[in-house]
C-alpha cells in the first residue's frame, strides 16, 4: 500500500513576469503571501531544474518495479502551455520523461540474465473523447472491455513488438505525426487531445540448461506514460468553433479526473461509495492508477505568473488532493496450470533437499531431544494421574464423613421432637397459693402461767372445699369451727393485762404469700394439717414469750 508521489515543476518566467510574482517557494512547499492554505509536496522543481531531475525524482523507481512485475503510471497535469509535453517528450538536448524511460527500460532488462522479457509499445490519443491508434492512424473511436485475464483495455489497439529503445523512440515518433495539435493565444503547438504511451512487459524465468523445474509462471505488467492535454479558458485562447470543441472535451474529461481524485482522497471507494471511472474515457483507461493496481506519480505542471494565479491555484488544490490517494500495487503474475504444477514441485524438492540435511547433520540430537521430551512428558502424566487419584480419594472420605454427621444430625432430630412430655398431676387441682400468719406484738408471759394453761387437744375438722385442697385457718377458726373455747386462757389473760398481753385471735394476720412449684405440694391430710398448725402456733407462742 502506497499513496500517489505528486511532485510540482514550475515554468520558469520571463523578467517581468519574475518582478510580479505572487507566489513564494520554499523547499518542497508553495504559497501565497498572507493567504493560506500552504501547499506542501513531495518534490518541487523550480528555475534551472532539468527533465533528467524530474525523471530521477520518481519515475526511475517506477519503471524498475515495472520490470519486476508491478504496474505504473506517470502522468503531467497541468493547464496549457505550462510545460507538459516538455516534461515528458523533452528536445535531443534535455530528454523528457518517456525517452529516459525507455532507454533506462532497456538497460535493466539487458543485465538482469536470470529472465527473459517480451516487450510490446502501443500509443493511443483521446480526442474528443474518441480513443484514436496513433500506431495506426486507420483505427479509430476504438472501444473499452474490461476481462479478468487483461483487466482494461483497448481493443483493437496495435500493439508492437520492440526489441530496442531506438525502436521505440522512431515509433513514437510516428505516432506524434499522427497527433492533434493546434495553435492558440496561449501557445503555438498546444496539444488538443491526451496521450498515452504504453509499454507492456512479459517475462519469465530463464530456460538454458534444461532444468525441469523451471516456472512456467509469465509476469506481465504495464506502464503508462500520460501526456495530458492543459485545461484552458477559451476567453484567454481565443478559441472558436474547432478549438472551442475541442476545449470543451479537455475541459470536461479534465474535471472527471479531478472528481475522481477528490472521491478518491475522501475515501469513497473504501466506504462503498460511487467513484464516477466511466464518465471519461481518460478515467476509465487510468482506472487500474487511480487507487488500484499501480504505482503512480502525478507531475504537476504550473505557471507562476500573475495572468495564471487562479489556474495555478486550482492546478495545486488537484495535486493536494491526490497526495491523499492510496494505491496497492502487486505482481501481476499469470499461472497456467502446467506452470502450477511445475512450482509446485519445484517448492515440494527444495523442502526436500532442506529436510535430508536436517537429517544428515542434526538427525540423532533430535532423535536424543525427541527421547527426552516423552520420557518427561510420561513423567508428567503419571505425577497428574497419582494426583487425581489422591484428590478422588480425599474427596470420597470427605462424602464419608459428612453422610455420617447428617446421620447424626437426623438421630438427635428425631430425639428431640418423639421425647414424652411430662403428664400433669391427676386429681384435685391445687392451692397455688400458699398463705401463713404472723402475730402481731406479744407481751411477755409467765412462763409458768403459761404452761399451767390447759388447752383441749380435741381434733380439728376444717371444711373441704369441692375438688380442692382446703386452705390454712386461723387458730380463731379452728375453735370456732369445733365449738370449743378455752375459758381458762381468757381468764389468765384478764388477770396478767398489765403485765403482758396474750397472743389475740385475731392478731395472727394473713401477711405472706409464696408460691411452690405444683410438682412438690404433697397432699396432706386432715389430721396432719391440724397437727402441723398446733406446733406452729406454740413455736409462735414461745418465740414472742421470750422477747
Amino acid at each position: 500500500m502506497e499513496r500517489i508521489h505528486v511532485s510540482v515543476r514550475a515554468r520558469p518566467l520571463s523578467a517581468e513576469d519574475s518582478r510580479v510574482c505572487p507566489w513564494q517557494i520554499s523547499e518542497n512547499s508553495i504559497h501565497l503571501p498572507n493567504l493560506s492554505p500552504k501547499f506542501e509536496f513531495d518534490r518541487v522543481f523550480w528555475g534551472n531544474s532539468t527533465n533528467q531531475d524530474v525523471y530521477r525524482d520518481r519515475t526511475r523507481d517506477i519503471v524498475a518495479a515495472a520490470v519486476s512485475g508491478f504496474n505504473g503510471t506517470v502522468f503531467a497535469y497541468g493547464q496549457t502551455s505550462s510545460g507538459k509535453t516538455y516534461t515528458m517528450r523533452g528536445t535531443s538536448s534535455d530528454p523528457g520523461v518517456i525517452p529516459l524511460a525507455v532507454h533506462d527500460l532497456f538497460n535493466i532488462i539487458h543485465q538482469d540474465m536470470d529472465r527473459e522479457f517480451l516487450l510490446r509499445m502501443s500509443y493511443m490519443e483521446i480526442y474528443n473523447e474518441e480513443v484514436n491508434d496513433l500506431l495506426a492512424p486507420e483505427n479509430r473511436r476504438l472501444q473499452i472491455h474490461e476481462s479478468i485475464e487483461r483487466g482494461i483495455y483497448v481493443a483493437g489497439l496495435r500493439e508492437e513488438i520492440v526489441v530496442s529503445a531506438n525502436q521505440v523512440l522512431q515509433l513514437m515518433e510516428f505516432g506524434e505525426a499522427h497527433r492533434h495539435i493546434g495553435e492558440t493565444n496561449m501557445n503555438l503547438y498546444s496539444s488538443r487531445s491526451h496521450t498515452i504511451f504504453r509499454m507492456i512487459i512479459e517475462s519469465r524465468e530463464r530456460n538454458d540448461v534444461g532444468l525441469d523445474f523451471v516456472s512456467d509462471a509469465v509476469r506481465v505488467s504495464v506502464l503508462n506514460l500520460v501526456d495530458l492535454a492543459g485545461s484552458e479558458r477559451a476567453s484567454k485562447t481565443g478559441a472558436e468553433g474547432v478549438r472551442l470543441k475541442e476545449g470543451s472535451h479537455i475541459n470536461k474529461s479534465l474535471m472527471t479526473l479531478g472528481t475522481v481524485i477528490k472521491k478518491l482522497s475522501e475515501g469513497a471507494e473504501s466506504q462503498g461509495g460511487h467513484v464516477p471511472y466511466r464518465d471519461s474515457k481518460l478515467t476509465r483507461i487510468l482506472q487500474p492508477a487511480l487507487g488500484g493496481n499501480s504505482n503512480t506519480a502525478i507531475i504537476c505542471n504550473i505557471t507562476l505568473a500573475q495572468v495564471h494565479a487562479d489556474e495555478t491555484k486550482s492546478s495545486l488544490q488537484f495535486a493536494s488532493r491526490a497526495l491523499r490517494v492510496t494505491n496497492y500495487a502487486r505482481v501481476n503474475e499469470v499461472l497456467t496450470d502446467a506452470a502450477l504444477l511445475k512450482r509446485q514441485k519445484k517448492e515440494i524438492e527444495e523442502l526436500r533437499a532442506k529436510l535430508q540435511g536436517l537429517r544428515s547433520d542434526n538427525l540423532e540430537e533430535e532423535i536424543l531431544n525427541l527421547r527426552n521430551t516423552l520420557l518427561k512428558s510420561e513423567s508428567e502424566r503419571e505425577r497428574i494421574a497419582l494426583e487425581l487419584e489422591e484428590e478422588k480419594r480425599s474427596q470420597a472420605e470427605k462424602e464419608k464423613r459428612l453422610q455420617e454427621q447428617e446421620k447424626k444430625i437426623e438421630n438427635l432430630s428425631s430425639m428431640f421432637f418423639c421425647a414424652p412430655r411430662e403428664e400433669p398431676a391427676r386429681g384435685h387441682p391445687k392451692e397455688k397459693r400458699r398463705y401463713t400468719w404472723c402475730p402481731r406484738k406479744l407481751g411477755r408471759m409467765n412462763s409458768k402461767e403459761l404452761s399451767g394453761t390447759s388447752f383441749c387437744n380435741s381434733e380439728l375438722k376444717s371444711a373441704k372445699a369441692d375438688d380442692s385442697s382446703a386452705a390454712l385457718l386461723s387458730f380463731e377458726d379452728c375453735i370456732k369451727a369445733n365449738g370449743f373455747y378455752c375459758h381458762d386462757l381468757e381468764k389468765d389473760r384478764r388477770d396478767y393485762a398489765g403485765d403482758c398481753i396474750l397472743p389475740d385471735p385475731h392478731a395472727l394476720l394473713n401477711v405472706t404469700s409464696r408460691r411452690k412449684d405444683p410438682h412438690r405440694k404433697r397432699k396432706l391430710s386432715l389430721s396432719d394439717e391440724c397437727a402441723q398448725m398446733h406446733v406452729e402456733y406454740e413455736r409462735l407462742l414461745i418465740k414472742f414469750e421470750t422477747h
